[in-house]
């Protein structure tokens, strides 16, 4: 039995189940020459698909209603007729949410599961850790001895920022929203201190408290209030890298924030977003850098697995309830 997940109509405000439909078939599929028959094994589930679930314009084709919801995929050669490409073989890449596809094999990228674990080509040796090494160095320019600010610190890309930014040689500073969170920051991933937004009385406070030379770079996943306090402490020419803004992605009315071009001007600072691919031509250097530390326990990372093909909707939607902590993965 095949299932298939199909965006049924666009979330007004914060996603549900509502939104997504499950289509079962019994049926088997062909594989012709040059295609290979893959079944998932780990789905990614990212912040920036709820982008691609509305129709505005942005830097990626909204989904297609009624058709599959896509993501970044691990999934095993079941069937090869392609000879790029081995039964049993694992592969990752942006694929439908199916638990079993044909494709020709484009965009996919080769797994060497001796490295690490599956699930990690989704977090931290995938678009997640890429992301990361990649903002952080090509927009921060990091230099040791600087002070960082990561906000949705204990999220998948924000996690590692903060440990690149620890092997870098800066002092790192972590906004996430629970006390448990931040204990893990400073546990686990090396950050020197933490905030958490849902106890803070005022942010802008403890910014000045935890960094009173003020902050150098700011890698922004969050946006919205957090990312106003973390302007009042800006040094000059500081960079402040925008990754995401989970917190207003839900938004269904223009959100109301401070204006960053008087804070930009006095301090001669630098604000920039990016995607991931805008670096493509890096991706090779970055994932060996990567594999390097991870391999020798300067990096490590967590992962929130959820188990069951017909769970995928909720984990996506549990990560605008920070429910995750570090990369959220569905195992198939």
């Amino acid at each position: 039995m095949m299932k298939t997940i199909l965006l049924n109509n666009r979330p007004k405000g914060k996603p549900t189940t509502s939104n997504f439909e499950f289509v079962e078939e019994n049926k088997i599929l062909t594989v012709n020459e040059g295609e290979i028959l893959l079944e998932a094994k780990y789905v990614s589930v990212d912040p920036y698909l709820r982008g691609r679930m509305s129709d505005a314009k942005s830097y990626v084709p909204p989904f297609e209603l009624n058709k599959p919801v896509q993501s970044g995929i691990v999934a095993k050669v079941i069937v090869s007729n392609n000879d790029k490409f081995l039964e049993g073989q694992y592969v990752s890449g942006l694929l439908n949410w199916q638990t079993q596809q044909v494709s020709t094999g484009v965009g996919l990228t080769k797994i060497d599961e001796t490295k690490a674990p599956l699930s990690a080509f989704l977090g931290i040796l995938g678009m997640t850790g890429l992301t990361a090494y990649l903002g952080l160095n090509e927009i921060g320019k990091p230099k040791a001895g600087e002070t960082i600010v990561v906000s949705g610190a204990a999220g998948a890309v924000g996690s590692v920022v903060g440990q690149i930014a620890k092997i870098l040689g800066l002092n790192v500073i972590g906004i996430a929203g629970t006390d448990e969170k931040i204990e893990l920051l400073k546990s686990k991933f090396g950050f020197d201190a933490g905030i958490n937004y849902n106890t803070s009385t005022n942010i802008d406070a403890d910014l000045k408290e935890l960094a009173p030379n003020g902050v150098d770079i700011y890698f922004d996943n969050v946006g919205g209030p957090i990312s106003d306090a973390v302007l009042f402490n800006i040094n000059r020419f500081a960079r402040i890298i925008i990754c995401g803004a989970i917190s207003v992605y839900n938004e269904t009315e223009t959100p109301k924030s401070v204006s960053v071009q008087p804070f930009l001007v006095k301090n001669s600072a630098l604000m920039q977003g990016f995607i991931v691919s805008n670096y493509a031509d890096k991706f090779p250097e970055a994932t060996q850098q990567l594999t390097s530390w991870l391999s020798v326990s300067k990096l490590t990372y967590t992962e929130t697995i959820v188990e069951g093909f017909d769970n995928i909707p909720n984990a996506f939607i549990d990560l605008f309830d920070g429910k995750n902590k570090g990369k959220m993965i569905v195992k198939i």
